[in-house]
């Protein structure tokens, strides 16, 4: 009988290693950038290694071991500003000096008395204060009406044109729907009649916005209350693309508030100040697409929300009492620590382990029990 003997072959282990270390897959330590990087390699002193094919690294949960992958940031993409008129800019407006319309005033006023005089229907009264002759007059006809036509057409014009501009106003001027310039100008100054004005308010102000809807950094909802430091820049912008000013920061504040997260209360100053800048970083720009100077969003008054103002109150007395507890232990501790020393240093008593612990477990005790009776 022929017995058949089958060979199977095995791999050659290299110099330095054994046979199981031979047939054990390489493991590789995955680098989530570029390579790959075999451990074995890591400690053998072979100069010339086992190329090994470098795949791209893939970044996974493995099962079992509870290890997230690490996750990198999406970019925060700025958002873009409100598109705007380019043609609607605020320009001075062409008006002119208020004694002008005061002499065409005149003017007309005096042209219907001519006017009445010449037709003989102007009063006895009226006479003896112009100074004029007694005249009999050719009657109302075509010509006088004319003449009272012109005359009164130029006193409207005159003083229906005077108009007073105030230090910190502005008028915004339209022609039929149509923007036709601003006036900043301050006294007496005659403007077309025909023209709309709209009086806008140039002074800075302020503005003190209600508890609006916020979050910290942990999602914790908060309520805020902002004071807004605000002008009128643009009078063409404001006047003519916003209907209400103040609706309309109450509605940029609450946007750029669910973006910051804010700092709850009781935060250091120095945070505050981050988002009191971040606030008025991103209502600044939203504003100024229509004609409004923002220079400061400040959060005045921080508050919790009143689902949550409950649970973090009670929180935040805990962490109070849990600050308070330690700094004590740790102030009987030094004074513990303090009081055995002097004592064992300067040779007044000679303690083993067991009196050392005794000591030390009494003062513990006696310095616990006068800060309990003082403390608050």
């Amino acid at each position: 009988m022929s017995t058949t003997s089958s060979t199977t072959t095995s791999p050659t282990p290299e110099p330095g290693r054994s046979a199981e270390e031979a047939a054990r897959p390489a493991r590789l330590i995955q680098n989530e950038s570029t390579t790959e990087i075999p451990v074995h390699l890591l400690f053998r002193d072979d100069p010339d290694p086992a190329p090994v094919p470098l795949r791209p690294a893939v970044v996974a949960r493995r099962r079992g071991t509870g290890e997230q992958p690490r996750l990198r940031r999406p970019a925060v993409e700025e958002r873009p500003a409100p598109e705007v008129d380019p043609e609607l800019r605020e320009r001075p407006a062409g008006v002119l000096p208020g004694a002008v319309g005061v002499l065409a005033g005149a003017c007309g006023a005096l042209g219907c008395a001519v006017t009445s005089w010449w037709a003989g229907v102007l009063p006895p009264p009226a006479l003896q204060a112009l100074g004029l002759p007694a005249y009999p007059g050719a009657g109302l006809g075509p010509g006088p009406w004319a003449a009272y036509a012109g005359a009164g057409a130029l006193g409207l014009f005159g003083f229906g044109g005077l108009a007073r501009g105030r230090t910190g106003r502005a008028w915004v001027l339209g022609l039929f729907g149509r923007y036709r310039g601003t006036v900043r100008r301050t006294g007496l100054m005659w403007v077309n009649p025909l023209l709309l004005r709209r009086r806008v308010d140039v002074r800075l102000r302020h503005w003190r916005g209600g508890p609006l809807p916020a979050a910290d950094g942990d999602g914790v909802a908060l309520r805020v209350v902002t004071l807004v430091v605000w002008r009128v820049r643009d009078t063409a912008r404001a006047v003519l693309g916003v209907e209400d000013h103040e609706a309309y920061l109450r509605e940029c504040v609450e946007a750029a508030l669910a973006r910051v997260p804010v700092e709850p209360p009781g935060a250091a100053r120095g945070a505050a100040e981050a988002v009191a800048e971040a606030l008025t970083r991103l209502v600044a720009a939203d504003a100024g697409a229509v004609g409004l100077e923002v220079f400061s969003v400040r959060p005045v008054r921080v508050e919790y929300a009143p689902e949550v103002a409950a649970a973090m109150h009670r929180r935040r007395i805990a962490a109070l009492d849990a600050r308070h507890r330690a700094s004590v232990l740790g102030s009987v501790v030094d004074s513990v620590e303090d009081t055995v020393t002097r004592l064992t240093v300067r040779g007044l008593v000679e303690l083993d382990d067991y009196e050392r612990k005794a000591l030390v477990k009494d003062l513990t005790v006696a310095f616990c029990a006068g800060r309990g009776e003082t403390g608050p």
